[in-house]
């Protein structure tokens, strides 16, 4: 078989190391792939949301199946683009897609089927939002830009000073751009972050095991916000009791919500969930495999992905038994010094030539080969992946093949699963 990946980062990297697993591969081709998936995949030019050169690719390799991975292609209806041209494709219809796309139709989708999520409203202007903070006079409070923000369109303000300055920088400066038209003001939800991904065909629903990712860019949370600087698999605080209530609160009547609304989500669902005193309740949704959630829990995963892929497609994810490793896992993100503000990039990367230990995985989300050469090309370089018989093990081998590996303004999180550990022996 002959696959296409849409995508340019360390999910897709993970997703086609997987994918290569099955005998049957026999090729893999990247959209536009980047310097390290260059090694296990044919590189092809083209931004992912360029739907004409998917179909174009896909036709003139005679791609046997595509795979949409990032959220831009998906919400703008890459995944429709190649099933109208005859290629079977993993990926939610942008209809479906809508349920990251917009975070007031999710808020409202939410509202509407009764599924528990943080109080909200939703404003078009910047005035009567900050009228509606300072009357509530509840800090912090968490204002949302509505459509797609490279998984940074949220900040979290602790006053009303910082709630008047994220509506300026969000609906005055458009640092989102147009995703920030629209803003969700909602309360702020405390307790612990739990990530549930979930492959489903609109029928049946099979979460993946549980993760959780440090957003903060330092130790001990803190700094800016970033796309993820680090995930620990499966969650310490998310026991089998939360997952069947989850499963019966949130799950299940996410599913059946978008099929009444005339969008059947077909794909891989990702649930931002938070473990509060009075229950679980949505953070987000994200129609796609996490970023770097999949480079944690795709090395777990025992059973065959592409079958599982188009078991999805196909509607037919009930006759598939999807087995997870016994142990943990833990990723960590390799960084370019000033990430997530302004950095340098071209920095050649060393050391990372040779093949990494047993149960080990590099991942590659911002590399760049030029002339023979490995250079740094994003903000997020690398996530270094390790699988061990508890977490203790896995972030012990991670770290390990960290230091292993250079390039001018490294740095990373030195305490990716400490929480987990001291929740392990009853701490916080």
């Amino acid at each position: 078989m002959k696959i296409l990946v849409i995508g340019g980062g360390g999910r897709e990297h993970a997703i086609i190391k997987k994918l290569k697993e099955n005998p049957d591969v026999t090729q893999v081709y990247a959209m536009p792939g980047n310097g390290g998936i260059s090694w296990d995949a044919t590189c092809l030019a083209g931004s992912p949301t360029d739907g004409d050169a998917a179909v174009g690719y896909a036709q003139a390799q005679g791609i046997d199946f595509a795979v949409v991975s990032p959220d831009d292609p998906l919400v703008q209806g890459v995944a429709d683009r190649l099933r109208a041209a005859g290629i079977p494709t993993f990926g939610p219809s942008a209809q479906a897609a809508a349920i990251e796309g917009s975070k007031v139709f999710s808020k409202e989708l939410m509202k509407t089927y009764g599924i528990p999520t943080a109080e909200y409203e939703v404003f078009d202007k910047a005035a009567a939002a900050a009228a509606y903070i300072e009357r509530q006079n509840q800090y912090p409070v968490v204002i949302k830009a509505d459509g797609l923000a490279l998984g940074k369109g949220v900040i979290i303000a602790q006053n009303l000073s910082e709630a008047h300055d994220a509506l300026k920088r969000i609906m005055g400066d458009k640092i989102f751009g147009d995703s920030g038209n629209r803003v969700v003001v909602e309360a702020f939800l405390t307790g612990v972050e739990v990530t549930v991904l979930a492959f489903t065909d609109s029928k049946t629903i099979v979460p993946l095991v549980s993760s959780m990712d440090h957003k903060r860019a330092f130790d001990n949370d803190e700094g800016p916000n970033t796309g993820g600087m680090g995930v620990i698999a499966p969650n310490p605080w998310y026991t089998p009791a939360i997952a069947a209530e989850c499963m019966v609160r949130i799950f299940r009547p996410t599913i059946e919500a978008m099929n009444r609304e005339g969008r059947p989500f077909k794909g891989c669902l990702y649930f931002g969930l938070m473990l509060t005193d009075t229950g679980p309740k949505v953070i987000e949704y994200n129609c796609r495999l996490g970023d770097p959630e999949a480079q944690a829990v795709l090395p777990l995963l025992e059973s065959d992905l592409l079958t599982i892929l188009q078991a999805v497609e196909d509607e037919r994810l009930d006759t598939i038994n999807v087995r997870f490793r016994p142990g943990a896992s833990c990723c960590v993100i390799l960084a370019a010094g000033g990430y997530p503000g302004s950095y340098k990039t071209g920095m050649p990367i060393t050391r990372l030539y040779r093949e990494p230990a047993a149960g080990v995985y590099v991942f590659h989300a911002g590399t760049a080969l030029k002339n023979g050469v490995l250079l740094t090309s994003g903000g997020r370089v690398l996530g270094v992946t390790a699988c061990g018989a508890d977490l203790e093990e896995a972030i012990q081998k991670a770290y390990d093949e960290t230091a292993m590996i250079h390039f001018d303004g490294m740095y990373m999180r030195r305490d990716i699963g400490q929480k987990g550990i001291r929740n392990k022996y009853g701490g916080i």
